[in-house]
């Protein structure tokens, strides 16, 4: 089975090799034995595996591949064969890595199996000054190898769609394996790479700076359109497509994703993967678009209030792949045709509850905040100047997002972190105007901007959901009552964009 390298293979070979000398487990071998035929990696160093007749099940390795490498480079290579070549320095009783000059207290452990080399070097020993002390950690250090017991488990008898979540589930050199690394797997032939299908997609979205979708988040697209699902089922049932049949559904969803990623950045600012709430959207919209060429303005005003609501409500969080599956039918019947289905919105967030948002990237809502935010098209607090949305929004770094109530400030104040970082502490700001404003107090340094502004300070504030203020309130303004007065400034416009409005 094909998987992801770990360039440094160093530190876990060490680990691995100390590991085993001293007993410890280092884990088992996980094998997959079927006479399904898939795309494998059939080299292990310059070492290349034979291949097997048709009739044969073949042994897929699902985990321990780094292991197996390990072993096979230190014990099973030929000693002219390129790679990591270890020894066992009997002086210092640590493991090196050969070096060209022999040494006769350095074992090569490609020398264990090998009885004429093995021999070789214990007659080679025997002139070593210190011989009668090496002599005994030698036979130590071959009797620990050569006794070791590696633990192997093979899943015998199983499908592809049976072995799918086994696989989903385990992860190599902290690189989650996936349901599309065993469909790239499972489909490959002479004449079909789904990996070439998925670049190809991919590659149709670089103009739009989109290209870094995930082969999930397409294998997942594909399926709702050609099964209106994405459930594990029917994401592998795209591997039995006829040639053709796969052709038409590449085309039909480059155009649809084209759409779909053209939508999210004109009606939502969205510029890059990094800001999507939730994959599911995309997924949605693409599904909407394929069915859909060209959307009227009464689809638009649906669509962004169930964008909306969905994004704020956290509808597609931690939802099932069934939850999302009903969702296409239903979404595109309202957004389409106007048919609400109770419940298909969610409660969008109480002001209460816009306190407590914490603002971090890997939140879906701070990323649905920061959207908010974008929609006003807001201008830089410090001097009023327009804020490049599509810069700022172009990968999220957190030196565009500014505490309006600094965090040095509050903590001197000894106010809780989490209070610190509620979404409504939070405005877009460039990271020179972001240096500007520094540490600085606000009750100082808001009512010196108020100033600076002039008259068109007002709308400058509600461009960032500020609430306007004179510069006397701002004087004497405290932090709680701050939060409170932005969060009610969030909720309203949250509650205008979740009706499907946007001015």
């Amino acid at each position: 089975m094909k998987k992801r390298r770990n360039k440094n293979t160093t530190v876990p070979k060490k680990i691995c090799m100390e590991r085993a000398t001293s007993n410890y487990p280092t884990g088992s071998l996980l094998f997959w034995k079927t006479s399904t035929k898939l795309a494998t990696e059939r080299n292990i160093g310059d070492f290349h595996l034979p291949e097997t007749d048709d009739l044969s099940p073949t042994n897929y390795v699902l985990d321990g591949q780094q292991r197996l490498t390990v072993i096979y480079s230190c014990f099973g290579a030929p000693d002219n064969e390129s790679g990591f070549s270890v020894g066992y320095d009997l002086i210092e009783e640590k493991f090196v890595r050969l070096s060209e000059k022999y040494e006769t207290h350095i074992f090569p452990l490609r020398w264990i199996y090998n009885t004429t080399k093995l021999l070789n070097f214990r007659t080679s020993l025997t002139g070593h000054p210190s011989s009668e002390e090496l002599q005994p950690r030698l036979d130590s250090i071959i009797e620990v190898i050569t006794n070791y017991r590696l633990p192997v488990v093979t899943l015998k008898d199983l499908s592809v769609e049976e072995v799918c979540p086994i696989f989903e589930r385990i992860n190599s050199s902290g690189t989650r394996l996936s349901t599309y690394d065993l469909m790239v797997a499972a489909t490959w032939n002479q004449n079909f790479n789904l990996n070439n299908e998925v670049e190809s997609i991919a590659n149709s979205l670089k103009p739009k700076n989109f290209e870094d979708i995930t082969g999930d988040t397409i294998l997942k697209c594909l399926s709702a359109i050609k099964y209106q699902s994405i459930k594990k089922q029917h994401v592998l049932s795209l591997r039995q497509l006829k040639r053709h049949e796969m052709d038409e559904l590449v085309v039909g969803i480059k155009g649809a994703l084209l759409k779909t990623v053209d939508l999210l950045s004109t009606e939502f600012k969205i510029y890059s993967w990094d800001f999507l709430p939730y994959e599911a959207i995309a997924i949605i919209i693409c599904y909407i678009y394929y069915n859909k060429k060209t959307l009227t303005s009464e689809d638009i005003v649906r669509l962004r209030k169930w964008f909306w609501t969905s994004s704020f409500s956290t509808r597609y969080r931690g939802a099932s792949e069934s939850f999302i599956s009903n969702d296409l039918k239903y979404i595109e019947n309202y957004i389409l045709k106007g048919t609400d289905v109770p419940g298909l919105f969610g409660n969008i967030p109480s002001v209460k509850e816009i306190k407590n948002i914490l603002f971090r990237s890997n939140n879906s809502r701070t990323r649905a905040y920061i959207l908010l935010l974008a929609s006003l098209s807001p201008r830089n607090i410090t001097n009023g100047i327009a804020i490049d949305i599509q810069n700022a929004l172009s990968i999220f770094n957190k030196k565009q997002y500014h505490h309006i109530y600094p965090q040095a400030f509050l903590r001197d104040l000894k106010v809780p972190q989490n209070d610190i970082n509620s979404i409504s502490n939070i405005c877009i700001l460039a990271a020179s105007e972001n240096n500007y404003v520094s540490d600085q107090n606000p009750n100082i340094y808001i009512p010196e901007l108020i100033d600076k502004l002039g008259n068109e300070y007002e709308t400058i504030f509600l461009s960032n959901l500020l609430p306007v203020l004179n510069k006397k309130d701002y004087e004497q303004l405290s932090f709680d009552k701050f939060i409170d007065l932005r969060s009610e400034e969030i909720h309203k416009r949250l509650k205008i964009l979740c009706n499907g409005i946007i001015f």
